[in-house]
This record gives structure tokens, C-alpha cells and sequence, in this order.
């Protein structure tokens, strides 16, 4: 939301680019999709929304760098940035195609808007720092943004949210600037204590890599599992956190993680619930390994897999 003001207090511009399926928080402006019919959370524009809010916003494809292009050839000069998850963590986990981080930061900053990254979900999530370092990424200067958000993991658990950027934009805030920021919890003793407490877990040597090589053991479980009992299921695994969807096709998008088995996965969680796994209940939704888990987590959940894709396959069979 603050990230959002301090865009428009820089450019004078009041539009935002949002990517299809991405989240952004709760206030008005980032819970619709420009235009009409259902937004990308199948939230209908108008509950709740005034029709003014929902005008300010342009919703494209993510991974779809013509798309992006069409909406600023049109709307460009209106655009104060465009906001993106670098990494997706709000539909599974999705990572951007080879060169749409780049071609979307040169076609905003072509047509004068900001870039401001989305990293509550992302930072620190798979190395420590942000994603916009991660190593999976050969140019860090081609992708950075002009501001970012963070959120979940640098509070421990406790409700956090801090953003930064460029000195120059960041010099619009108020007291030194005309965007006004407040906020009643801002510094939180308790939420500050159990970020830094997390922070220092996760910057322990070979964090990371644990949750990496218990993420891959867990995403080829569940393939090879659901392959044995002939269930279409394609994983998408970044590090420790990885997503399930329910079809034989690759997720690079929201449209192809709409287009996935709902049904399948609503059978898959309650089979999985019975057997004291429980998996957050939507199809879109992601896994998160912890430094907490261990082999016998994993080897628990894949026989509890073993069994649910067991009898999801014999239900098809006597159906």
C-alpha cells in the first residue's frame, strides 16, 4: 500500500500494473483487476471496491512481456509503476521465464514508471536476501527494482512489513517528502525481536541448503508417487518452497494454474488431513520447508502421499 503512494508521489501518475493471480495485500487498489467481470481473486470488481479504484488498475499475464507492453503502450503515461511478485509465491510457486524480469523493468522505466518488487513471500525465502539477488538470476542491476516490500519472514511470525528503494524516492516520504506514512504497531518491540532471531537462524551455514535438498527429495516424492498411481501432477519446487497442481501441463501463469483439477486437490487434502498432514486448503497455495523439518517429516509425507494417490487412483477405476 505505502510502496503504491510513494510511486505516485514520485511520478504524478495514479495507474498501477498488477500481474494476473499475484497478491498484493489487502487494501482496495491491489485486490481488483482493471476492466470488467471477476478479478484475478474471483473477487467481483465491484464488492466493496468503488468503480474509481478499480479504474486505476491494469492487469496483465504474468511471464507475458507483450502483454505488459500492449497495456503501456496504451496506458503508459498514466502509469505511476508496475508491481510484480518477482518470484510468485500466490498461485504456487512460479518463476519468472528468462528475461521477463529484465524486459519488464526496461519497458516500465521506457515509459517512465516505477518497478516496485513484491518480496513479502520471496525474501529469504531461497537465499539470504532478496529474490531479486537470487543466484538463479545473472544480472541482479537489470532486474532491480525501484522499490520493495517485505513482510512474514523478517518478523519471525509476528505481523511485520517494511519497503525501501532508491534515496531519491525514498526522499518523497514524509517528514522529507509530501507521502504521508503512519502507523500505529510501526517498530513493534516484540515483532522486531522475533525477526532478528529468525534472521540469524536462516543466516546459520547450510540453511538454506537443508531446506533445498529436503525440498527436491519432497517435490520427486510426490511426482514419482502420483506417476506410480497414474495421477497427472506437475510440482514446481524453488529451494524449500514448492506447490502441487493437478495437471499434466507446466505452470508459468495464473490461466494455467486456474486450468488444474480443483476437485483432485480438494480429495488429495482431506486424504492427506486423515493422515495428520495438513496442507493449506487451496489449490493455489504453496508449501514452505522450515529449518524445523527433518528426513522423517518428509519420509511421513510422502507415505501419506504413497496412500492418497492409492486411493484417488482406485476411486477413478471404480467410477
Amino acid at each position: 500500500m505505502t510502496t503504491i503512494r510513494v510511486a505516485r508521489a514520485a511520478t504524478g501518475r495514479n495507474k498501477i500494473v498488477k500481474f494476473a493471480g499475484c497478491y498484493h495485500g489487502h487494501s482496495d487498489l491491489v485486490l481488483v483487476a482493471a476492466g470488467s467481470g471477476p478479478s484475478t481473486l474471483g473477487i467481483p470488481d465491484s464488492a466493496g471496491i468503488p468503480p474509481g479504484i478499480a479504474s486505476e488498475v491494469i492487469t496483465v499475464p504474468f511471464n507475458d512481456l507483450a502483454g505488459l507492453a500492449a497495456a503501456l503502450q496504451r496506458w503508459g503515461d498514466e502509469v505511476a509503476a508496475v508491481l510484480v511478485e518477482p518470484i510468485v509465491g500466490n498461485f504456487g510457486m512460479v518463476m519468472p521465464k528468462p528475461g521477463f524480469l529484465e524486459g519488464m523493468c526496461r519497458l516500465a522505466r521506457d515509459a517512465g514508471a516505477l518497478v516496485i518488487y513484491d518480496e513479502v513471500i520471496s525474501a529469504f525465502r531461497f537465499h539470504y536476501g532478496a529474490a531479486q539477488t537470487y543466484a538463479a538470476f545473472p544480472d541482479p542491476e537489470a532486474i532491480r527494482p525501484d522499490l520493495t516490500a517485505l513482510g512474514k519472514i523478517i518478523g519471525g511470525g509476528l505481523p511485520i512489513g517494511a519497503y525501501g528503494g532508491r534515496a531519491e524516492v525514498m526522499d518523497r516520504v514524509a517528514p522529507l517528502g509530501p507521502a504521508y506514512q503512519a502507523g500505529t504497531m510501526a517498530g513493534n518491540p516484540a515483532s522486531m525481536l522475533a525477526g532478528l532471531a529468525c534472521l540469524d537462524v536462516l543466516h546459520e551455514p547450510g540453511a538454506y541448503e537443508r531446506m533445498d535438498a529436503l525440498g527436491a527429495r519432497l517435490a520427486e516424492g510426490l511426482r514419482a508417487a502420483a506417476d506410480r498411481h497414474g495421477v497427472p501432477l506437475t510440482v514446481n519446487q524453488i529451494v524449500g518452497a514448492l506447490s502441487t497442481h493437478f495437471c499434466a501441463h507446466p505452470v508459468t501463469c495464473y490461466d494455467e494454474a486456474q486450468d488444474t483439477d480443483g476437485e483432485a486437490f480438494a480429495r488429495f487434502f482431506r486424504l492427506m488431513l486423515d493422515q495428520g498432514v495438513y496442507l493449506a486448503p487451496s489449490k493455489y497455495e504453496a508449501w514452505f520447508l522450515t529449518t524445523a523439518h527433518t528426513d522423517a517429516d518428509i519420509d511421513l509425507t510422502l507415505e501419506a502421499a504413497e496412500a492418497a494417490f492409492r486411493r484417488m487412483a482406485a476411486a477413478v477405476s471404480r467410477a
